[in-house]
């Protein structure tokens, strides 16, 4: 599915502090009166040395990654203790006797059924045994395309990578979208690339799938085989897809078609017959990557039937392994856990269900949450945080001197139409059509499966709701969606550290106001700033303007990509360009508006550091985090996000503040010139 917005957090691995969380439920809270962590900083580092180690240099060396996760820091501190709030409703929901279809009674029997492993265990594999009996009577290619299109009903749907979302240039209709996917590993480079790492991980890959093989009960010469095979076929899927990169430019990865006149496009894909299995009523869709299409409908009448079928075996037992029993889950583990992300031990089961009622009924979920832990006081508190920094961004874009009027009359316009959420949804969405029975985990997925497809696919023909939420209530994130022209913040994000009503202006600007600002610069990133006010992907710009934002952008670029990781692995910088501006931007009005404070105005010290200090050691310490090698990789290999130390060092080294409050000088290994510091936003 195309990436429709852009969010904060690539990964659950941000800070720690040194004081006892507080508690949300105020008849047991403690109120915090220490707000930031000195004892985590490596004072041995000079700021203009490495700020990030700086900051968080003693945690670092003194903290080890839990065996369960591949990274450590806030945001898993923060998502595992959000984790205990949901298994305390969870908990109490599913030992009642709730009325049948109650959010509480679908809430409390999904995870009542995902706990019940004696159940899950016995079944094996059974549950998928019905779509592997379809596979197995396939018969043809033709037959192959029937199978991808009738599975979508049910959550099984294969090879056409179908959505329904705001049509990009009109967004207020909503369209049938068909993306590339058929790639089981993260992205085509790992196919394609000849280094040892993705060798290794390739080899590592083809063991998997073979144990997946051998789990139903073909033999290990088979099943080497068939995962031969199923590498072979993915390879050449890769082969026919667009790479991360490729994929962040929203005019080349938007194409629109008549359903007939892409059909001569792929003529051995019989679209209004996958059409019509799909109950997609529509003639007109849009086809983000057309190649991968062209190169499927080649490769369905080319490669023999036997080898599509191995692959449509297997990506209908690993698609489903996390929901079967114990030898399945382990063999998932071991490859996309272990291989992958570096994780040692798998999470605790509470806490694998947890997330899955989350993900499945996350908006019954969260009005139960909502209802215990977030209060109305936090979220105008929070209101007023966004609008005190959208003010600073409009003042900013009135500044620039490298835009003209034109673009920037439009620039504000968009600004001022950015539409603010905060907390959770004005109307929740009805899950009445599913249901959830305390001892059938397989089948409530499928139930919870055919649901989403239903409400996305009633969506086709009616105009956009944009009321909708695309994370749930308590998510430690928060996002950017451009054809919403819109940023959103979950209740779960909004805490400690990033945010208490209790703490002085400092920590909550350089905790949220970064988060805030950054998703107000998304909308003018490298793909965000192709957007309208309406959400429309327009181009807006004069043709002045629009190259001096690519050369002030080259020069992010440039200078992320020459950070390292892993000794030998820089950053991409151009698939990291979005975020890092959104990081770099994001500082700069959070500070901007923290000056506008009363401490941001004083010299009064606190902790020991000034006022401009401490937001400073604030935003560092938000990404306070160590991740796995391995997960590492991954994220440089994938993710738009950089690395945690880079998402400090890169904004702080250009922004002029940073240098005057820890006196950075020319020298200083973290010195850049003015004429060389990143000036767009």
């Amino acid at each position: 599915m195309k990436l429709a917005n852009w969010s904060w957090l690539a990964v659950l691995a941000v800070t720690v502090s040194a004081c006892n969380n507080k508690s949300k439920d105020e008849t047991t809270a403690t109120e915090r009166t220490v707000f930031f962590d000195k004892s985590g900083m490596d004072t041995t580092v000079k700021p203009g040395e490495n700020f990030f180690l700086y900051a968080n240099g003693k945690w670092i060396k003194d903290t080890k990654i839990p065996a369960t996760e591949t990274g450590w820091g806030l945001g898993n501190i923060l998502y595992n203790d959000n984790q205990k709030e949901l298994l305390g409703i969870l908990e109490d929901v599913s030992a009642k006797d709730n009325p049948t279809g109650s959010k509480e009674q679908k809430v409390g029997d999904l995870y009542k059924s995902g706990m019940d492993t004696v159940t899950i265990d016995k079944l094996g594999y059974e549950p998928v045994k019905p779509l592997l009996a379809k596979i197995n009577a396939v018969k043809d290619y033709k037959e192959v395309v029937k199978l991808a299109a009738d599975g979508f009903k049910t959550g099984d749907g294969f090879l056409l990578g179908f959505y329904v979302s705001p049509d990009d240039r009109i967004s207020s209709k909503n369209a049938a979208h068909f993306d590339q996917t058929g790639m089981t590993l993260p992205e085509k480079g790992y196919y394609l690339k000849t280094d040892s790492a993705s060798k290794k991980i390739r080899d590592a890959y083809v063991k998997y799938i073979a144990k997946i093989f051998t789990l139903t009960g073909v033999d290990a010469k088979n099943a080497d085989a068939k995962a031969a095979n199923v590498l072979k076929l993915e390879t050449e899927i890769a082969n026919a897809s667009l790479s991360p990169v490729e994929l962040r430019d929203p005019v080349k990865n938007y194409n629109k078609f008549a359903g007939a006149d892409f059909q001569k496009q792929v003529p051995d894909i019989d679209l209004a017959d996958a059409f019509k299995r799909m109950d997609l009523k529509t003639d007109t869709i849009l086809v983000g990557q057309p190649g991968y299409y062209k190169g499927l409908d080649n490769l369905l009448k080319t490669e023999p039937i036997a080898i599509w079928k191995d692959y449509l075996a297997f990506n209908a037992l690993n698609g489903a392994a996390t929901a079967l029993s114990k030898d399945f889950r382990d063999a998932h583990f071991d490859f996309f856990g272990k291989t992958l992300s570096g994780q040692k031990k798998q999470k605790e089961r509470w806490k694998i269900v947890a997330q899955r009622v989350d993900g499945g009924l996350g908006e019954l979920l969260g009005q139960l949450y909502v209802e215990k832990y977030f209060t109305p006081e936090a979220k105008k508190r929070m209101l007023d945080l966004v609008n005190n920094l959208q003010s600073v961004y409009r003042s900013r874009i009135e500044k620039l001197d490298w835009m003209g009027p034109e673009t920037k009359k439009r620039a504000l316009a968009k600004l001022d139409a950015f539409t603010k959420k905060i907390g959770y949804p004005d109307k929740w969405r009805n899950y009445d059509d599913v249901t959830i029975s305390k001892d059938a985990f397989y089948a409530n997925l499928q139930s919870i499966g055919h649901h989403d497809y239903q409400y996305m696919i009633n969506k086709i023909g009616k105009p956009v709701d944009r009321s909708e939420w695309q994370m749930t209530p308590p998510t430690v994130d928060a996002y950017s969606n451009p054809t919403f022209n819109e940023i959103v913040f979950p209740a779960g994000i909004l805490q400690y550290p990033f945010f208490d009503k209790n703490a002085d202006d400092a920590i909550n600007y350089g905790g949220i106001g970064l988060v805030i600002g950054h998703e107000m610069t998304h909308g003018f990133d490298d793909q965000g700033r192709q957007y309208d006010k309406d959400g429309n992907l327009k181009d807006w710009w004069t043709k002045e303007d629009a190259a001096g934002f690519k050369k002030r952008v080259q020069v992010v670029i440039d200078q992320y990509n020459k950070f390292t990781v892993l000794n030998n692995v820089h950053i991409n910088g151009s698939l990291t360009q979005g975020e890092n501006l959104a990081d770099i931007g994001g500082l700069a009005i959070a500070y901007e508006a923290f000056k506008n404070t009363p401490e941001g105005k004083s010299d009064k010290k606190i902790d020991g550091f000034t006022p401009d200090q401490r937001f400073f050691l604030s935003c560092a310490q938000v990404w306070r985090s160590k991740r796995t090698d391995e997960s590492t990789r991954m994220q440089v290999n994938t993710d738009p996000h950089s690395p945690a130390m880079f998402r400090v060092i890169g904004p702080v080294t250009n922004n002029p503040g940073f240098y005057k409050a820890f006196n950075i000088k020319p020298g200083d290994k973290m010195y850049i010139p003015e004429n060389e510091r990143v000036k767009v936003w």
